[in-house]
């Protein structure tokens, strides 16, 4: 089962949490105090950097019957949708730029170039999924309504199609990202009404509409005959936006060490516990400058779910300091290459798709589910750990996690 005790897990005290809660939210409290000149100047950039890139596409486009101009076209305009999408309406409508009061960079005003409706997406991602991130039956993310993502959701006969439901929702992002406010689950469950889903899906077609015809009804007549190929050029953007989208956000949440919570968990949870959740529960990916910027910095994941409403270009600096703290409290920081927290995120996908008693490992301590009985197994192992009084240096989660590893022994299925 997922996490039910965040500090038994973590292999923390009530006073280390307590000085781990201070220290995260010290950093906030540092990003805040020094936001200036600067960032407004990076969001304003990236802002003229998109526009252009979609204005000269879309003016590549009306030479689209030339195979270059059609390759140029649906580059520039790839970009400028992956730009807007991760970089800016992402960020802008968490409230990252608020602070500078510039009513065209603000969350309140800003519609981005997606399917789905910004009210929605500012209620179902930024409420939902931030607040009670990683908690079964709480956060639909865990597998967005179709995904089998963890042992902890039973498996029904349905989820035999685990990986088809995974390239579709990759295929067409923008409308699982449209319909995730639709709630497909508690439709499921009964806990939502059908009358309750239309009223969602008016709002949504509306936004699908504006959207369909800008890219397949708009840009296409103004490029005259070369109509058939200015829609095929818009299509190909939005799947390889599509595409990467899916990519940097499955890459953030599936990977092997982004943990599962339990609502027992959440009943007694502080801030500090939940900065803990959220570093737990998530996962990065290495990235340069460029891939930050084409991931609208979301490489740095953990950082996003602790501090969703600070400026995204300050994650690099902010990740310093939180990697700091991991190694302090012998926390782990879980990142790797882009490559393998997908594979890893797909081979979760492709394994969940049979029941539990198929699989190797146990509903405790498998790659993609754990929780604090994964150490159960070795004996005694909660009395040796804390701060070595020789040395000073704590043993923590990552210490038992090796130690575990290590262990000669494993829990019975």
């Amino acid at each position: 089962m997922a996490i039910t005790d965040i500090d038994e897990y973590a292999h923390l005290t009530e006073e280390d949490i307590e000085n781990l809660g201070a220290e995260l939210a010290q950093i906030r409290k540092d990003i805040e105090e020094s936001r200036g000149e600067k960032d407004a100047q990076y969001v304003r950039r990236v802002i003229a950097w998109q526009r252009g890139l979609a204005a000269a596409g879309r003016a590549s486009l009306f030479f689209s019957n030339y195979k270059p101009a059609w390759l140029a076209g649906t580059a520039m305009l790839s970009v400028a949708k992956i730009l807007e999408n991760m970089e800016l309406g992402h960020n802008v409508m968490h409230g990252q730029w608020d602070w500078m009061n510039d009513p065209e960079i603000h969350s309140m005003s800003w519609e981005w170039d997606n399917t789905c409706p910004s009210v929605q997406w500012k209620h179902s991602h930024n409420f939902v999924h931030h607040k009670y991130t990683n908690i079964v039956g709480m956060d639909d993310d865990v597998g967005y309504g179709i995904l089998r993502v963890t042992r902890d959701q039973p498996w029904e006969w349905w989820n035999v199609g685990n990986t088809f439901y995974n390239l579709l929702l990759g295929t067409f992002f923008e409308v699982g990202v449209a319909l995730h406010h639709v709630e497909v689950a508690k439709l499921r469950e009964k806990k939502k009404t059908w009358r309750q889903a239309f009223k969602d899906l008016r709002i949504i077609g509306q936004k699908v509409g504006k959207q369909a015809a800008k890219d397949y009804l708009i840009f296409p007549v103004l490029a005259g005959p070369n109509w058939k190929s200015t829609i095929t050029a818009n299509f190909t953007s939005n799947i390889i936006r599509n595409y990467w989208s899916y990519m940097v956000i499955f890459c953030g949440h599936f990977p092997d060490g982004a943990e599962k919570f339990t609502m027992e968990e959440y009943e007694d949870e502080d801030q500090a516990r939940w900065y803990l959740r959220q570093m737990l529960g998530s996962a990065n990916f290495h990235a340069g400058p460029v891939m930050r910027l084409m991931s609208g910095n979301l490489s740095h994941q953990i950082e996003h779910h602790m501090y969703p409403d600070l400026p995204s270009n300050r994650y690099e600096e902010i990740a310093v300091r939180v990697r700091d703290i991991c190694e302090r409290y012998d926390l782990p920081y879980t990142t790797g290459s882009l490559m393998n927290q997908y594979w890893q995120s797909f081979r979760t996908i492709a394994k969940l798709a049979v029941p539990n008693a198929m699989l190797k490992a146990t509903s405790d301590d498998a790659p993609e589910t754990a929780s604090e009985l994964r150490f159960a197994i070795l004996e005694g192992m909660n009395s040796h750990f804390g701060v070595d009084p020789a040395t000073g240096k704590r043993r923590g989660l990552r210490t038992a996690l090796r130690e575990l590893k290590n262990a000669p022994v494993r829990a019975a299925n």
